[in-house]
């Protein structure tokens, strides 16, 4: 824990910061410090302001009033670099790795001086944070883990003080996260802050000294981490209007499937899963739990005609589909969201509106929509998911991730599937748009649309799902019972006893 933060002066203050992007205000006087050796949380729904607090503190963005100051002096930090010289530095929840470089190369490119001096200071520092790996190695050879800590050695290399970690945890495993929170505490003894972002509530309660709470643009809590705790913080980032939905009924499980399946599955193999056979019926949720590298992406992949090289036999909507593509499953009636929503799932220096209206305009073999028509079809979407943006014409880029997700939910939906595979559906985004997008979930079933779950986290399994099955060893089983609790999918997806029938 750091030292009593009334006694020390913050590394980094915000005092009285407004931020407005044209009309919209994101910001309202907002104050805010990083003392050191402090964990100071941020949490915040998507649209919160969360994101233009780190922006502006790292230099990417400027405030339109009030003052910055670093070490008690006022400072203007107009760019990335001028916040890097003045000791703070961002780890991206996606680390920006060169992977062609060494590890050495990556973390000593861009500095100046003497080239076997700052060699010698990234082996010392690399050592004191636990990165023990062979310098000479290519970075794209690294773990994720290991690509954070190279992140955060080159912060340390610029002499940060403060470092922002932005969803660090996202892709680790609970031994990584563990490790990195060991790392946390060597570097807050030293006398470093730390903000902390993160959408995982226990993590951020363990982590932390203090938690800030934002709601559209200003905090509405902010307390010692200690006299918190995990439902506080969600009542604090819903809006206060917010009536939590009644839970829906397990009932599909219970009862006899009168529909014909809107998919059907019939031994399918690949390379990293073999013989799997399920079926989705109109209106219900089939949740699938599994551990990285079970098979259960590259089976989804399988299905959805990613992965052309799979055999068995897939049927969508009553019709088989014996070659499979994305644009024959989506012509069919299945749609598809994919893990990596960056890299598969949204135009991120592209409007809103040209991600959401693409999936139709491969469907009509159309070059383009008409601006109207686009533009309609986005406010739709906007109004029907709840989406915070300025226009539909606003960079995907600049949105938050929850908002992001939604975009990509919006190009999915735009032609009506009949069935709809999410394959980790709120990877990355905070527990107000994981409410938004259970909502979605239950709206679609509503309107008999089958809705397949992937998700590494067993809570969410339990909470969407009407039946439950297990990805274990690239082979696919359901757990007896239909829905299930937290206790019996952990159990069954980590082998810690029985549960699982054929």
């Amino acid at each position: 824990m750091p030292a009593d933060t009334a006694k020390t002066t913050p590394l980094v203050a915000l005092r009285g910061i407004w931020k407005l992007f044209e009309s919209v205000t994101v910001l309202r006087g907002i104050d805010f410090e990083i003392h050191p050796g402090q964990v100071h949380a941020l949490l915040g729904g998507n649209g919160s302001g969360k994101s233009t607090i780190v922006k502006i503190i790292s230099g990417a963005y400027q405030p339109t009033a009030g003052t910055i100051e670093i070490g008690g002096v006022a400072a203007v930090l107009s760019r990335p670099s001028e916040a890097h010289a003045k000791g703070i530095y961002m780890v991206p929840q996606e680390p920006h790795i060169f992977p062609n470089l060494s590890i050495m190369e990556n973390l000593t490119t861009g500095l100046a001086g003497d080239v076997a001096a700052n060699e010698q200071k990234a082996r010392d520092l690399a050592g004191e944070i636990g990165l023990n790996v062979d310098f000479t190695a290519p970075g794209g050879e690294l773990s994720i883990a290991n690509q954070q800590l190279v992140e955060i050695v080159r912060g340390l290399m610029r002499n940060a003080r403060v470092l922002i970690l932005d969803e660090p945890t996202s892709s680790l495993t609970r031994r990584e996260v563990a490790s990195l929170a060991g790392q946390i505490a060597r570097l807050t003894a030293q006398g470093i802050g730390i903000l902390f972002i993160s959408h995982r509530l226990n993590e951020v309660l363990e982590l932390s000294d203090t938690i800030s709470v934002l709601r559209d643009g200003h905090f509405v809590l902010s307390a010692p981490a200690s006299e918190l705790n995990a439902e506080m913080l969600v009542d604090a980032m819903l809006p206060e209007d917010f009536k939590a939905p009644a839970a829906a009924a397990a009932e599909m499980a219970a009862k006899a499937h009168d529909d014909a399946p809107v998919l059907e599955v019939n031994g399918l193999s690949g390379q990293t899963f073999r013989d799997v056979t399920f079926k989705v019926y109109p209106g219900e949720v089939v949740g699938i739990s599994g551990v990285v590298g079970s098979g259960r992406t590259e089976f989804a992949e399988a299905i959805y005609g990613i992965d052309t090289d799979a055999t068995g036999e897939v049927i969508i909507a009553g019709q088989p589909a014996p070659k499979r593509s994305p644009q024959i499953s989506q012509e069919m009636g299945l749609a598809y969201v994919p893990e990596d929503r960056h890299a598969h799932g949204i135009f991120l220096e592209a409007g809103c509106g040209q991600t959401i209206s693409a999936s139709l305009l491969s469907l009509r073999g159309a070059r383009y929509m008409s601006h109207r028509a686009e533009r309609d079809l986005a406010h739709s979407f906007i109004d029907r998911l709840r989406i915070k943006v300025s226009s539909a014409g606003q960079v995907a880029r600049t949105l938050s991730g929850g908002n992001q997700q939604k975009i990509v939910l919006a190009k999915t939906l735009a032609p009506e599937p009949r069935v709809i595979i999410l394959d980790e559906p709120t990877r990355g985004i905070d527990a107000r748009a994981r409410q938004d997008v259970y909502r979605i979930i239950r709206d679609l079933t509503a309107n008999g649309v089958g809705v397949v779950v992937i998700s590494s986290e067993v809570g969410e399994i339990a909470e969407v799902s009407d039946r439950v099955m297990i990805m274990k060893r690239g082979r696919l089983t359901e757990l007896a019972g239909g829905a299930c609790g937290v206790d019996q999918i952990s159990a069954a997806t980590f082998d810690v006893h029985g549960g699982v029938s054929a």
